[in-house]
């Protein structure tokens, strides 16, 4: 699609200036005793109302607690300084109930470090053996500029921990190996702890991937019980403390009195009180242990004010079915307990990991305090553009891939922004023009500052990806590649946008499984395509192979005998030669009678299968069916929103840059973190696009969704799993 002269010009103004999507601005309040809503209100100059627009948790005529932390709509007669607005970290632990994230070491004196060239404040941090902000705390220019060399920076020095001071009690914990297929949620679940209490014992463990790899060692809490000592005086089990626990509901809970709990948990007085993330030993009559099966069956924690009634048709089983997995229910259903379910089973919901999760809504789940920032690297090559000369400017884009994917992708991102400005999301954004210049990229990474980016969108090029992957790793920075499948390094912070032709494969694969009934299943490969053959012999044992000729044609006659007349024909065309897709889809589609019925699929629809010299009529009568990536899209509200701001209609490239950027600032700004959310949200869908993103074991981020697609009626239409 070409794209016009208006198109060009806006959007390489809004590249050139920098975009500031910023629907509303925050502040926080803390609030101290003796304030009230109406004083507040005054102070910051806005309605009450407001305010209690952004803190569901407060009521109107309420008493306000003292130590609430309030988010302020800030009014455009105050002006706010940024350093009253507390670190989103700090922010968020407070809105949590948790100040141990607030208590800061004191320095017992400090040390200098000139910078050298090419050092990073990770590095420093490591050789000093203190956290990147602590050295920011001190050297306040740092939140504001780039390191750079030959900077003087004060570096806090702090009392040494004595490594014989445990923080925990050695008898109460052991080290444990980690086993074939393994997950952390697994081991989580496996000793009664939460991932967070997991992260905690093990800060060694990687913040930004869930990999584990087989026979490493982690510390974790004895399943209280099963040593010999245990079985002979007292059988335990183990139960985590939740957030806002008190002693009378533990005492509802197990039958237990408050100083019978803290005799067998002295730990409780020596951290003052219950603690969120707690392991206590609660007595019990019969120790029950067993392996967590994840290859067999998936889990589920159950939600407050659940009901078994509820369960059943939420996961299309009887309630027969669901104790005979989980015998605790005869004793109740109760939230928090974690359930066993058949592997097969499907339904309104995603599992990853072997853990089952609510979809959910991210429209409905944003919180506008998170504020994204997003660095843009894209090549759109003015260097090669001569932006006064509209006609070469034209030539030049039509002509050149790497601009017209640039473009495509950035003109759609531009329509997300402004889709997401409306929903009262804030979004910091920086573009930057890498010029397909791995020199130049490096260069762009070197004076940005990329403490505090959310997410980096691009680059399109191998090696610059690569490059800034690596580096971006160093600050936990996840990387988009909006193009890319696939990487040959290993890189863990890449979020792969296009799903691998595997995906597309097995997709394919499991649709006609599930479509199957008797069909004829016929098989056409060139010589390349098989091991693509092979895969399908095995899918389908009895499927019958039809050998290309040297001229790369089918024997008319061979194939007729192999088609069946008692049941539809299922033909599945493997090649990437324009020449065989036009001779077989012609050839099929003579053959098509009121006796005989064809249907022609592909696990790899790739170039070959839209060349000119083949016949839209001939696939659209065979029926053809295919995996994609992507889906075809009709006059809907973001080709509307795109041909308002540009004057032209979307290509495939701005529709999934939309999607792609719409589903990363919606996730940001769900969690403010994009590992963190795709842990949390399972399959997600908009306009032509849709993303599963699963952490690959020793790799990145891997899109596994994608679509299954027909030809009918002269249309291209989806077809449902």
């Amino acid at each position: 699609m070409k794209i016009h002269r208006k198109v060009l010009l806006i959007t390489f103004l809004f590249m050139l200036v920098g975009i500031n999507a910023i629907a509303q601005k925050f502040t926080t309040h803390s609030v101290k005793a003796g304030e009230t809503l109406e004083s507040i209100a005054k102070r910051y100059h806005v309605s009450e109302q407001g305010i209690l627009n952004y803190n569901k948790e407060i009521k109107k005529g309420q008493a306000l607690r003292a130590n609430t932390i309030l988010v302020i709509p800030s009014s455009t007669a105050v002006v706010v300084k940024k350093d009253s607005v507390p670190e989103v970290g700090t922010l968020l632990q407070a809105l949590q109930g948790d100040t141990s994230g607030t208590q800061e070491r004191e320095p017992i004196g400090y040390t200098s470090h000139r910078a050298k060239r090419k050092e990073t404040l990770f590095g420093i941090s490591r050789q000093y053996n203190i956290s990147e902000d602590d050295i920011k705390r001190y050297n306040t220019e740092l939140y504001s500029a780039q390191l750079k060399k030959g900077m003087i920076l004060k570096i806090p020095k702090y009392k040494r921990i004595d490594p014989s001071q445990k923080t925990y009690i050695e008898d109460n914990y052991e080290i444990y190996t980690v086993q074939p297929k393994e997950t952390r949620w697994s081991i989580a679940n496996k000793y009664g702890i939460t991932i967070d209490s997991l992260l905690a014992l093990n800060p060694k463990l990687s913040k930004i991937t869930d990999y584990l790899s087989l026979g490493q060692e982690l510390l974790l809490p004895k399943i209280l019980g099963s040593s010999i000592q245990d079985q002979e005086t007292q059988l335990y089990n183990s139960y985590t403390v939740p957030a806002k626990q008190t002693f009378y509901s533990l005492e509802k809970k197990f039958g237990l009195t408050a100083n019978e709990i803290i005799a067998m948990n002295p730990e409780i007085k020596e951290r003052g009180g219950l603690k969120e993330g707690m392991v206590l030993r609660i007595s019990v009559k019969k120790m029950e242990t067993g392996e967590v099966n994840i290859e067999n069956y998936n889990f589920y924690e159950v939600k407050p004010k659940q009901t078994e009634f509820s369960l059943t048709r939420k996961f299309g089983v009887t309630y027969k079915e669901l104790l005979e997995l989980n015998p605790e229910l005869k004793d109740g259903l109760k939230a928090g307990m974690v359930l066993k379910l058949p592997k097969a089973q499907k339904g309104n919901f995603d599992v990853k990991n072997a853990l089952i999760l609510d979809k959910i809504n991210l429209r409905d789940s944003i919180n506008t305090l998170n504020r994204p920032k997003l660095v843009f690297l894209l090549p759109f090559r003015l260097d090669r553009l001569d932006l006064n000369d509209n006609t070469s400017a034209k030539s030049a884009i039509e002509n050149r891939k790497d601009v017209k994917y640039s473009l495509g992708l950035y003109s759609g991102a531009m329509v997300a922004l402004d889709s997401v400005a409306k929903l009262g999301i804030s979004v910091d954004v920086k573009t930057y023009d890498t010029q397909l210049d791995l020199n130049r990229t490096k260069g762009i990474l070197q004076r940005e500052n990329l403490i505090g980016v959310s997410a980096i969108f691009g680059p399109l090029e191998a090696q610059s990806l690569k490059e800034v992957a690596l580096q971006a790793s160093e600050y936990g920075v996840p990387v988009i590649a909006p193009l890319t499948d696939r990487s040959d390094l290993s890189l863990n912070n890449v979020f792969f946008a296009l799903p691998s032709e595997k995906v597309l494969e097995e997709h394919m694969l499991d649709y006609v499984e599930e479509l199957r009934t008797k069909e004829n299943v016929i098989i056409i490969a060139d010589q390349k395509n098989k091991p693509v053959e092979s895969t399908l012999l095995m899918k389908f044992p009895g499927a019958k192979i039809v050998a290309l000729k040297e001229d790369r044609t089918v024997d008319i006659a061979k194939i007729s005998k192999l088609l069946s007349k008692e049941t539809e024909n299922w033909v599945f065309l493997e090649t990437d030669q324009a020449n065989v897709v036009y001779h077989v889809g012609s050839l099929l589609n003579s053959l098509i009678s009121k006796e005989v019925g064809i249907r022609l699929f592909t696990t790899d629809k790739n170039k070959a299968f839209d060349s000119e010299v083949v016949s839209y009529s001939h696939l659209s009568n065979l029926k053809f069916t295919f995996p994609s990536a992507s889906r075809e899209i009709g006059e809907n509200g973001f080709v509307k929103l795109y041909r308002a701001k540009y004057g032209a209609d979307p290509d495939e490239y701005a529709v999934r840059g939309f999607d792609l950027t719409y589903d990363l600032l919606l996730k940001l700004a769900y969690k403010n973190n994009l590992v963190n959310a795709s842990k949390l949200v399972g399959e997600t869908e908009y306009v032509g696009n849709k993303f599963n993103f699963n952490k690959d074991i020793s790799s990145g981020y891997y899109n596994r969704a994608s679509y299954i697609l027909g030809y009918e009626n002269m249309n291209i239409i989806e077809l449902k799993d």
